[in-house]
């Protein structure tokens, strides 16, 4: 804590003293504030010795112009120093000389300050309620006195006491944060209390097991430590390392740290001694004097029978060794058969090593092979999904509405498909992410149950779906997930069940603050699955039975991309099943309550108004597909916006030179040069138009090559034509508004 946040200048209010008098007065209140100030800083240091002669000549001139407001900031700044140095009794009488007199003058940042020290003595006493008691007393003073100086330095001694002794860690670290706020957002930082912070944070993520954090924060404090030379900061941090990188299994870094805490414990004893003996002759007499020299020459008895124990101990680890020499030697002839084995596990390793880059490349097969197919898929599928929305705006009959309809269920149906494989690719490679997005749950599971009542009509199967109304309508996750999750294992039900039932529901099972967790069952009276069977289920390409497979069809993904989603979602799947009689699929998931959320973040629209925006526009469409330019030049013209094609990139770079654009879709599979290339050569006399990549390359291995050759945006094909209008709008209103 850093004594320049208490000071408050103190006024001479007798106006019957002499100027040279009020002066003289004036100079003396300077010189306490420097020398209390120093003396804080030298106890942050650990010179003890220098802290206590300015303490004592502090308290001398404090005593001399009969200041009470000094004298007891003296006695709490020598209780801080009695605190370091663990004599909670003298420290607590001390603090208890300090509080009488500040009650008496009613000094309430002064009582603050000595709250403070209070609660850590309390804290490394272990009494957990009264040291919340008094960091509360000196919240409530600070409030009041409409002073923040003191929260940083309160909530960091309260994440201390979860530490220590509430055992809450997960609070700790909250109170910690908190702290960070208002320590380093001073306009003096108290670069002891940061450094303290540093320390007791990367404590805790030690003990979460977040050991990169705790080493980040750990090395923080030492740093600061170095810099501002806080002794007992470096000797507390060092060791604090140590036991990190012992966690860690790295014990030659562990002795290390620990080394050079022990060190600095060596040479702060050594630097103090004299500083303690001085102490307890000032205090107590020489009788005290004696004592604390006879403790010492008990101590060096103590590491004079050390040491000859240690030398017993060299003399036997030194014929300890002789006879294990003499074991080695008798244990020579095996050396040829553990040469051999080597050898042997020499060559295994070449034959592993050669097995993993074979793997390697396969994989790297299976990726390119993946890409290559699933754009040769996108590309006729986008033509599918494109004509079914531009019929669906041509006002069809209800009949030939329906039969849109369900052409446009089953070409996002085999958009879906396409994603799952990938999706599988992505998880068994780890390379998928978590998506956090406000959504309502009972709409989102809703929509995926209007999405498959075609499916369960077609097998006379009746679906029930109940939610519970205690769970909140916006919960914070990752939707599109869910909806995946939802879709394969309902999906999964309806294939296997005839002429039944299927129940969904969706309950509460517990909440803390703002988390809840959610209990997620589907359950079918179908086909079943035998207990053999129900691991197995769940890996790739894996089905009931090859008569299942005959029977019902399906690639055997949907399961195991179910446990692979969970797994990423931090839960696992459940099953309990009956051969005949059906089965329920279980699963936990936790959710965030939106309420909680301080910005809400709304859902996107159905519908974008971006007739005014769009309206007149000029746009280029380079696309080598002639039913691609078609389908794509349709959907633009419905919106009155006027639209050129280019067949190639050196068309549309032409095309651009010659004429003014507002914006271009550029395709990235053409003939001749590519879509980037073409984007990049735009750029180097463009730089303002924005170009959007409209393609059906899967994009997540490439986005930095897009951005990094000059395209303003990425939508991949087959898109939503809401989601394709809205990425229009928001460049061409930003073009707008920077001319």
């Amino acid at each position: 804590m850093n004594f320049t946040h208490i000071w408050v200048f103190f006024i001479i209010f007798s106006s019957t003293l002499p100027s040279q008098d009020v002066d003289e007065v004036e100079e003396t209140n300077a010189e306490i504030q420097r020398l209390l100030s120093e003396a804080e800083k030298s106890i942050n240091v650990l010179d003890f010795d220098k802290a206590l002669q300015q303490l004592n000549t502090s308290l001398e001139f404090s005593k001399a112009i009969n200041n009470k407001k000094y004298i007891a900031l003296s006695s709490s700044i020598l209780a801080k120093m009695y605190y370091i140095r663990h004599e909670y009794s003298r420290a607590t009488t001390e603090l208890n000389r300090a509080i009488s007199i500040q009650r008496e003058i009613e000094d309430e940042m002064g009582l603050a300050y000595s709250y403070i020290t209070y609660a850590k003595i309390l804290n490394s006493e272990r009494d957990s309620n009264r040291a919340h008691k008094y960091l509360n007393l000196a919240e409530s003073l600070s409030i009041k006195n409409n002073n923040t100086e003191y929260f940083g330095i309160i909530l960091l001694n309260r994440g201390i006491l979860n530490l220590n002794l509430d055992q809450n860690l997960s609070l700790a670290l909250s109170n910690f944060n908190k702290a960070e706020e208002y320590l380093k957002n001073d306009e003096t930082p108290d670069l002891y209390e940061i450094s303290r912070l540093h320390f007791y944070r990367g404590r805790t993520h030690a003990a979460l097991k977040n050991f990169n954090l705790a080493l980040a924060d750990l090395q923080a404090a030492s740093d600061i430590g170095i810099d501002q030379n806080f002794t007992g900061m470096l000797m507390s941090t060092n060791k604090g390392l140590s036991e990190v990188h012992e966690e860690m299994g790295n014990p030659e870094k562990a002795l290390e740290f620990l080394k050079i805490s022990n060190m600095i414990r060596d040479s702060t004893y050594n630097m103090n001694k004299e500083a303690i003996a001085v102490d307890a002759t000032t205090r107590y007499g020489v009788d005290a004097m004696k004592s604390s020299l006879n403790e010492l020459a008990l101590q060096n008895a103590e590491q004079e029978r050390s040491l000859k124990v240690n030398k017993l101990t060299t003399i036997l680890s030194v014929a300890l060794i002789t006879i294990l020499s003499l074991l080695t030697l008798s244990l020579y002839k095996n050396n040829n058969l553990r040469a051999r084995a080597n050898e042997l596990l020499q060559k295994k390793n070449t034959e592993l090593t050669k097995a993993k880059e074979n793997a390697e490349k396969a994989s790297m097969a299976k990726a390119q092979f993946l890409s290559t197919i699933t754009h040769e898929l996108r590309t006729p599928l986008y033509a599918v999904t494109g004509l079914t929305h531009l019929l669906l705006e041509e006002s069809p009959t209800e009949n030939q509405k329906e039969h849109l309809n369900s052409l446009k269920f089953s070409g996002e149906y085999l958009l879906s498909l396409i994603n799952n494989i990938l999706d599988l690719n992505k998880l068994e490679a780890n390379k998928v992410e978590i998506m956090e997005a406000s959504f309502n749950l009972e709409k989102r599971i809703s929509d995926v149950l209007i999405a498959l009542k075609n499916s369960a009509d077609d097998k006379h199967t009746k679906i029930h779906f109940n939610f519970d109304k205690e769970i909140p309508r916006k919960l914070k996750g990752d939707p599109l997930k869910i909806s995946q999750i939802l879709i394969n294992l309902i999906g999964n039900s309806i294939k296997f069940t005839e002429d039944g039932d299927i129940w969904i529901s969706v309950k509460k099972a517990k909440q803390d603050g703002p988390f809840i967790w959610l209990n997620f069952e589907i359950k079918d009276n179908g086909e079943g699955i035998t207990k053999e069977k129900q691991k197995a289920i769940f890996e790739n390409f894996t089905q009931g039975s090859t008569q299942i497979n005959r029977k019902f069809g399906g690639t055997g993904l949907g399961l195991s991309i179910v446990k692979n989603l969970l797994h990423l979602l931090g839960s696992d799947i459940n099953l309990e099943s009956e051969l005949g009689k059906g089965s329920c699929f279980t699963f936990e998931l936790k959710f965030e309550a939106e309420e909680y959320q301080n910005n809400e973040t709304s859902e996107l629209p159905s519908t974008i108004d971006n007739t005014e925006v769009m309206k007149g526009k000029k746009i280029l469409v380079v696309e080598d597909n002639k039913i691609n330019q078609m389908i794509t030049r349709k959907i633009l013209e419905k919106n009155d916006i006027i639209c050129d094609v280019a067949d190639n990139g050196t068309d549309a770079i032409e095309k651009i030179k010659s004429e003014d654009f507002d914006l271009v879709l550029m395709d990235i599979h053409m003939p001749g040069i590519s879509g980037i290339e073409a984007t990049a050569e735009i750029r180097k006399f463009n730089s303002n138009i924005p170009i959007i990549a409209l393609t059906a390359v899967t994009l997540d291995d490439n986005l930095d090559e897009f951005y990094g050759n000059g395209f303003s945006d990425i939508i991949p094909k087959p898109y939503k034509t809401e989601e394709f209008y809205r990425k229009i709008n928001n460049h061409l209103a930003l073009r707008e508004s920077t001319v």
